[in-house]
């Protein structure tokens, strides 16, 4: 439960050293790295009455001198001005000042200089910079994402201010953590090169002594990898539940919007999708579409059950027992319409978009070759009606990244056929793509067709056949992992930062994908740790992407490219 727990254990301490009734303020970041790992009924039993936002809290005038204000910030130069207004003219009885990441100095100064009033009881560091999404899995939620594929001419303080945001988180996990790594980085990529750098110079010699932790195992592995290197994985369509919901609907912060999907009670138009909090969803979340209905009926099987003793009410003593057990029935309600209302709106757009016989092309398109079949079965969908506008992009996308090489003018031609069916098309997409994750971009084996290994595999698993052809697909992370479980990754393509080697294999390995990671990925991640492989990975990245958000990012990096005078 490491990530997780790291930030709950963060929040126990925030909140259990102050009694008395509080106020949590939060900024727009910190609301969710709180809410995916602390639930509102366990802030109320930490005495907690009140969340507010710290820029609505400085609008309001309104004394409330009974209650503590607890707040917890990201150190941003926004969030010390809020202070110093809040100190200038104090609302609240007492001050308790936290932040998610390391105060500079000169910001510890200002804030001694406003508290006149001595209301401040408390400034202290809680390194918890990160939204720990899963035990395995955190992400930044950087609203600038596409910034990663412009070049650093194009907007220099900008991707200043996107590179600092990701060292800053990579250095909380790892004081989390308790660890200092060595660091390695894709070969390929200079907005990892320069993360890795960056969190180097932080970690050895900026901040070296918060970071000496005196350990004498084997040092972690944090490896920086760029989105670009696998553009395949976040263009696919998913097929197991967690990544199929971010899919098809869209989780943040571990909730998902169901306002727009047809008619959903009140209380369930925002729902939880949290390993932590949901059993059923922890047992399934990795599972297969189709094993999914199934166990869904199941737990309404058994939740009728339960709902058919509960109308068998004779006595007193079944009275009582029913009020005694009726909030733990009534979650168990909940629970069971939240996922039906999942699974039914799923299976409403994967029947309206032909989704199993998009995905069907797709996963070969990835996986396997033959390129001849692979055109005319896109130039096919393409002219299906059925299928959307962004499913027929994400077809061409595919395909031009398969085999760009290999068939110029057949690609010429899908660029034109897509051009002339998708009105929504923006011209040079599929091209920009190219130029961004094209083969002469990326560095790892991404089609299984450069090392001679992962040709041998390919062959194997052709001739052997796939258990479920819509779940082929391995994203190229699953490979990372392999190589450095038989510690078989190359220097030349992963080098080192600076004069820090790795003695001996890794029993950490911490993965920073610039750009955004996928729950396909977090999934596999996830299942290589239940192996017992004697590693344990962990995933982060700057967002958590779907196709949507990922052709998004694209679109902004195209539109800022051409409008920009420096050629990309």
């Amino acid at each position: 439960m490491v990530l997780v727990t790291a930030v709950r254990d963060y929040m126990n301490r925030m909140l259990q050293d102050i009694s008395g009734m509080k106020v949590l303020i939060l900024d727009s970041q910190t609301v969710s790295i709180v809410s995916v790992a602390y639930s509102q009924s366990e802030l109320l039993q930490k005495e907690v009455f009140l969340v507010e936002l710290v820029d609505s809290i400085s609008i309001s005038k309104e004394s409330m001198s009974h209650l503590k204000a607890v707040f917890f910030l990201r150190p941003t130069s926004e969030n010390i001005q809020h202070l110093r207004r809040q100190l200038a003219n104090p609302r609240f009885g007492e001050y308790h000042l936290l932040f998610s990441n390391m105060l500079k100095d000169t910001q510890i100064h200002i804030l001694a200089d406003s508290d006149e009033q001595e209301v401040v009881q408390q400034v202290q560091e809680f390194y918890a910079d990160f939204v720990a999404v899963e035990p395995y899995h955190f992400t930044l939620n950087i609203s600038s994402n596409h910034l990663y594929m412009l070049p650093a001419v194009v907007d220099p303080s900008s991707l200043q201010h996107f590179s600092d945001r990701v060292v800053d988180g990579i250095a909380a996990v790892f004081l989390a953590l308790k660890r200092r790594p060595v660091i390695r980085y894709q070969r390929t990529s200079d907005i990892a090169k320069r993360i890795a750098q960056e969190t180097a110079k932080l970690m050895y010699q900026q901040e070296s002594g918060l970071f000496d932790f005196r350990r004498t195992e084997v040092s972690p592995l944090l490896l920086i990898l760029d989105r670009r290197d696998d553009p395949v994985t976040p263009l696919l369509n998913q097929w197991t539940y967690q990544a199929m919901v971010h899919e098809l609907i869209c989780i943040q912060d571990n909730k998902v919007d169901l306002r727009n999907v047809g008619k959903v009670p009140k209380d369930q138009q925002e729902v939880v999708l949290s390993s932590e909090q949901d059993a059923f969803f922890k047992t399934n979340m990795y599972e297969n579409f189709g094993d999914i209905g199934m166990n869904i009926k199941r737990m309404v099987d058994d939740f009728q059950q339960v709902a058919k003793s509960n109308q068998n009410i004779q006595t007193v003593e079944d009275m009582a027992k029913f009020v005694e057990n009726y909030p733990e029935y009534r979650k168990m309600h909940g629970n069971v319409s939240k996922h039906v209302t999942l699974v039914t709106e799923m299976s409403k757009i994967v029947e309206e978009q032909k989704l199993m016989l998009v995905s069907e092309t797709e996963q070969e398109l990835a996986c396997n070759g033959g390129q001849g079949a692979a055109f005319e079965a896109v130039t096919n969908l393409l002219n299906n009606e059925s299928v959307s506008d962004i499913d027929r992009l994400r077809l061409v996308m595919l395909y031009a990244l398969r085999y760009e090489k290999e068939s110029p003018v057949q690609l010429m031609q899908l660029f034109n056929k897509l051009a002339s069916r998708s009105a929504k098309y923006k011209p040079g997409l599929v091209q920009f793509l190219l130029k961004q994750a094209g083969i002469e971009k990326r560095t790892g084996d991404l089609y299984g067709n450069r090392d001679l290994l992962n040709i041998a595999r390919n062959m194997a698993r052709g001739l052997k056949g796939v258990e479920n052809v819509y779940t082929q697909h391995q994203p190229l992370l699953f490979q990372i992992m392999e190589s450095i479980t038989k510690g078989r990754l190359r220097d030349v393509d992963y080098p080192f930062v600076g004069n820090h080697f790795q003695q001996g294999r890794p029993q950490d390995v911490i993965f920073f994908i610039v750009g955004g990671t996928t729950y396909e990925e977090s999934r596999a991640v996830a299942l290589h740790n239940a192996s017992n492989s004697g590693i344990r990975f962990i995933l982060g990245g700057s967002v958590i992407l779907n196709s949507k958000r990922f052709l998004k990012d694209l679109e902004e990096a195209q539109r800022i490219a051409k409008s920009s005078t420096n050629v990309i």
